[in-house]
């Protein structure tokens, strides 16, 4: 049921809009048609809505009611919903105790999407015994960030735009539109279709900004639509504008990349067993395998900027879908063969595709730049590569983790003064005869 307050009842009476002025209260189950012929001054937003009302109150003939309060002389209706402007627009869903704001586009298409949501919900509900709420189509059920049923986009209000932008770490997109702007109605599809795409990643907003003036006005908003950016993180409230184009693949592409800023470098393990190399090596396209010198060889110093080269290289390339290990060397002596390591010394470094079962290693230093240049290589095709030695997958043996302590110091040998020997002549030193041993003649 959708419902609004402040529109002149006149064209009620030509249309299939009901008039809820009567002395039957509308949260009743008996809904009256009750027209009056008495011409009242209308807003401009009332004007503006009354013949979009009326379409879409004809086309939902039978399926969804729609229905008009004359403000003016029905107050008292309007108070326990908190009816403060007009034209406000309330939908009672299956719960008409708990009626939902409606913040969406207030043409007709806008209107019969809302209904028709509303509908399905409840049907939904219905067959799968579950309790209803109020609150379909672009509702914001009085407490904002309704994403409008099976639609993505957050409708936004006032009251709702800090809590769910500003004290947020998503990225955000908002759009601010009105809903007469044919610009906006273009927009609309795309920007519902890139949300749908972007769940889980980055989040897309939308304010109408004819009902929201003074948010669109903080946001220096003077034309619709006007989609403003909030990179992810901690916000301090400022906004950049997007610039770029409008269809669903571009608002994606930009919105990805913005999330990625955001996105935490993978973090750089020890193969210590199968589950550490599952979830942080073979789990990803193409994982990274150092295998690093003893520590004896490095100590604790040498063997961690080791594993900051692999840190950095890890943030340089967090956009793409790798993972990045390390072992002793030694240590996965079957890893090792697998991905051909031997003859160079260590450190070492393997390049793996644990789906295609290939590999390539790296010919040259030990660097950040010469490993950066190796994964370019990679990714654009010029690195050679080959099958793993072997066929399949290595078995990783469990090995204790290195605690980050230095190399054990080495025993210090007692040395011996060889000048204590100088005055000792040899034919000083007893010679013993071995047993039933005869002098020579």
């Amino acid at each position: 049921m959708l419902k609004h307050h402040g529109v002149d009842t006149d064209y009620c009476c030509k249309t299939n809009i009901l008039d809820f002025g009567g002395p039957t209260p509308f949260f009743d189950n008996t809904l009256l048609p009750v027209c009056r012929s008495q011409s009242l001054p209308l807003s401009k937003s009332c004007q503006r809505l009354a013949p979009e009302w009326s379409k879409a109150a004809t086309a939902l003939k039978g399926v969804v009611k729609m229905g008009a309060v004359d403000m003016t002389k029905h107050q008292s209706l309007g108070g326990p919903y908190n009816v403060q402007g007009f034209p406000t627009i309330k939908v009672f869903g299956a719960n008409k105790k708990q009626p939902s704001d409606y913040n969406g586009g207030r043409t007709a298409d806008a209107l019969v999407d809302a209904g028709l949501r509303e509908v399905r919900s409840v049907v939904q509900g219905r067959l799968s015994g579950r309790k209803q709420r109020s609150g379909g189509g672009s509702s914001s059920s009085g407490n904002g960030g309704n994403t409008g049923g099976s639609d993505a986009v957050v409708e936004l209000t006032e009251s709702s735009f800090n809590r769910e932008v500003l004290e947020s770490d998503d990225v955000w997109l908002v759009a601010f539109v009105a809903p007469w702007c044919g610009h906006c109605q273009r927009l609309k599809p795309e920007w519902s279709k890139a949300a749908q795409e972007l769940k889980g990643e980055a989040k897309l907003g939308q304010v109408d900004a004819t009902v929201y003036a003074a948010l669109a006005s903080r946001y220096g908003v003077q034309g619709y639509p006007t989609i403003k950016v909030f990179r992810g993180g901690p916000k301090t409230g400022e906004a950049e504008n997007y610039e770029s184009s409008r269809d669903a693949s571009t608002i994606v592409t930009f919105a990805r990349n913005l999330a990625l800023e955001n996105k935490p470098a993978p973090e750089v393990k020890q193969i210590t067993d199968t589950g550490v190399f599952t979830s942080s090596c073979t789990d990803h396209q193409i994982c990274f395998v150092s295998f690093l010198p003893d520590i004896l060889d490095t100590g604790a110093d040498g063997r961690n900027a080791l594993i900051s080269v692999q840190k950095a290289l890890a943030e340089r390339f967090k956009r793409r879908p790798f993972g990045w290990v390390w072992a002793i060397g030694g240590q996965q002596a079957t890893l090792e063969r697998a991905l051909d390591i031997g003859g160079f010394g260590y450190p070492a470094l393997a390049a793996f595709n644990s789906k295609k079962k290939k590999f390539a290693v790296l010919r040259g230093a030990y660097t950040e730049d010469s490993i950066k240049e190796f994964v370019n290589g990679l990714v654009v095709g010029r690195q050679p590569t080959a099958p793993v030695i072997g066929g399949e997958i290595p078995d990783i043996e469990t090995v204790d983790p290195w605690d980050g302590s230095d190399a054990p110091e080495r025993p210090v040998e007692e040395e011996i003064d060889l000048s204590e020997l100088d005055d000792v002549e040899l034919d000083d030193i007893p010679q013993e005869k071995p047993e039933n041993s005869k002098d020579e003649l």
